[in-house]
């Protein structure tokens, strides 16, 4: 198949381009372990992406590399991107592709989905199903894709209890997956302090380390205020149970 261009220069050659004023050490230090990152700046990517979008975008994800990190960045920024058509199935077909050639946080966190906030109100209960299904797989970065994204899009009245059930039932000793975690849980107390609160109180599942990363973030939290956070510092777990 034909690579895709664009300018008459291939995708790769562009973010070469784009990293000659980028910080490789900066992006590396953020992503320990990630191999052949070349620190390109979200908002050039980001721009790029959109470039993409209004092409045949279709071809460039069909020909992709996922030689450099920021090169699997640009596919989920492209699907952001695009307007989904009314085959959401096939849609998230394509999402699910990008899911599983990601391969750090960066690469997970950059991710949106396409069509705003009209395709989540229009699929919502398609989208719910389809993340839990990610927050139930094995791999890490699979893992935290599904609870990232639950939390962006389903900490409402309406799946706060079901949410909370979910986060509380993943078992994986991936750092990404517990981080993410802990980040949701604190996102679910800002939200919705006295259900959460009961939660954390009552709760024996979580790990140690999640659970009390989950108190860090609420006390970093501006949103909560001190009083509370004097609360939730008292309830610690030491770090030998």
């Amino acid at each position: 198949m034909k690579e895709y261009r664009l300018d008459n220069l291939t995708i790769k050659e562009h973010l070469l381009e784009l990293a000659e004023r980028g910080n490789k050490s900066f992006a590396e230090s953020l992503n320990p372990g990630v191999e052949h990152v070349l620190g390109i700046r979200i908002p050039d990517l980001r721009k790029l992406a959109v470039r993409i979008s209004h092409t045949d975008w279709e071809e460039y994800l069909l020909t992709a590399d996922t030689f450099y990190m920021e090169e699997r960045m640009l596919q989920g920024m492209v699907l952001g991107c695009i307007k989904p058509d009314a085959d959401v199935e096939y849609y998230l077909q394509r999402v699910t592709r990008f899911v599983w050639i990601i391969n750090s946080w960066s690469v997970c966190d950059t991710f949106k989905f396409g069509g705003g906030k009209r395709f989540v109100a229009e699929n919502k209960e398609r989208l719910w199903h389809y993340l839990v299904g990610w927050m139930h797989a094995q791999g890490e970065y699979e893992i935290r894709f599904g609870v990232v994204m639950s939390m962006q899009l389903f900490i409402d009245d309406e799946h706060i209890g079901q949410l909370l059930e979910e986060y509380d039932a993943i078992r994986h000793d991936g750092y990404y997956v517990k981080m993410a975690v802990a980040w949701a849980l604190s996102v679910c107390f800002v939200k919705f302090p006295e259900i959460t609160m009961r939660y954390l109180k009552q709760n024996n599942a979580l790990d140690d380390f999640t659970y009390n990363k989950t108190l860090q973030k609420i006390i970093e939290s501006y949103r909560v205020d001190a009083e509370t956070k004097k609360l939730i510092k008292q309830m610690k777990r030491p770090a030998t149970r």
